[in-house]
């Protein structure tokens, strides 16, 4: 199946635009105070940002309802934006505070939220795969009808976990979709130059799943894609692929330079494809907005993050006591 195209965009209300326009502006404030904070010092550790992915998480979580389950990789940060965890909680977390979502002990790669139904941020490439089949294999003997979301990206597709997970998943029946973040580069090394298959979801067809390709660069698009996915999975057909095609403007982490790609290469994505310069762009012409309105906007998401880094700055380190808390021994 090619590429999906965007939903109709004649349907889609005003209020759904900026509704994905705010949540797709939070991430990427966000993502950029954070990047000024680990400059800083504030924020130890590696530091993986989600800028330029950010239709992909917001596309998906626009279809979720109440109850559906979400674990992720590394680069988790926009996916906890997007779950509607506490921005001041997120924050602090990754500069390592007592006010931080897991108490300041998980960092910048594994958060978790039991309220919102997130389930981390995991550090070891491609492990989160078969967590997230656990996590549908849970409401799968429940007997509800949620779902779960396990993100990973195209450098982890490569992973063995991954294919045993597959095969478990579609043998169970699994209510989970296996969203690939094919951000084109697995750390430093092109898709390109890390695998033969030109779609990387359709090696789930060895294993009876079904799935398609999606532009993630476009949150119409990722939103329409997920729909079907998790339909899918409701009606108790089994495990769904949505392979995601989005890009990563920064390096895979902060600490990595990115010279493996060209400025010109990101700029022109930057340039001809910005998720939220689309969405931008259909409140304008669509009259939904004014410049104005935008910018009122804009103002409002800094002053939001703003607030989320001095709430981090001020809340206290952990107390010695708590490194032997949370522990099994």
């Amino acid at each position: 199946m090619a590429a999906r195209k965007s939903a109709q965009k004649s349907n889609v209300s005003g209020e759904e635009l900026t509704s994905y326009y705010k949540d797709m502006l939070l991430i990427r404030r966000f993502e950029e105070k954070a990047g000024q904070l680990y400059g800083m010092g504030l924020i130890g550790g590696f530091c993986h940002l989600y800028i330029g992915q950010e239709a992909v998480v917001v596309g998906l979580e626009a279809a979720t309802k109440e109850g559906d389950k979400r674990i992720t990789s590394y680069r988790d940060h926009g996916h906890m934006l997007a779950c509607g965890m506490d921005p001041k909680g997120v924050m602090a977390e990754l500069t390592g505070r007592e006010g931080g979502l897991s108490k300041g002990k998980g960092g910048s790669m594994h958060m978790f939220s039991k309220e919102k139904h997130f389930y981390g941020g995991h550090g070891i490439v491609g492990a989160q795969v078969p967590l997230g089949a656990g996590l549908a294999f849970s409401d799968k003997y429940k007997g509800n009808d949620n779902v779960t979301f396990a993100y990973f990206g195209d450098g982890a597709a490569n992973q063995g976990q991954i294919y045993e997970t597959y095969n478990m998943a579609q043998l169970w029946e699994l209510p989970v979709v296996f969203v690939i973040e094919n951000n084109q580069y697995a750390m430093g090394t092109s898709v390109q130059r890390s695998t033969k298959s030109p779609a990387i979801w359709k090696r789930g067809e060895a294993y009876g799943i079904s799935g398609e390709e999606v532009d993630g660069m476009d949150v119409l698009a990722v939103k329409e894609a997920s729909e079907k996915a998790i339909a899918h999975c409701r009606a108790g057909k089994g495990p769904y692929i949505l392979e995601v095609k989005t890009y990563r403007y920064r390096g895979h982490s902060m600490s990595d330079p990115a010279k493996y790609r060209t400025r010109e290469e990101v700029q022109k994505m930057r340039d001809e494809r910005d998720p939220i310069e689309q969405i931008r762009d259909m409140l304008l012409t669509g009259k939904h907005a004014t410049e104005d309105d935008l910018k009122a906007i804009d103002k409002e998401i800094k002053a939001v993050v703003n607030e989320s880094a001095e709430f981090a700055k001020t809340s206290p380190e952990p107390a010695l006591e708590e490194l032997w808390t949370d522990i099994y021994a």
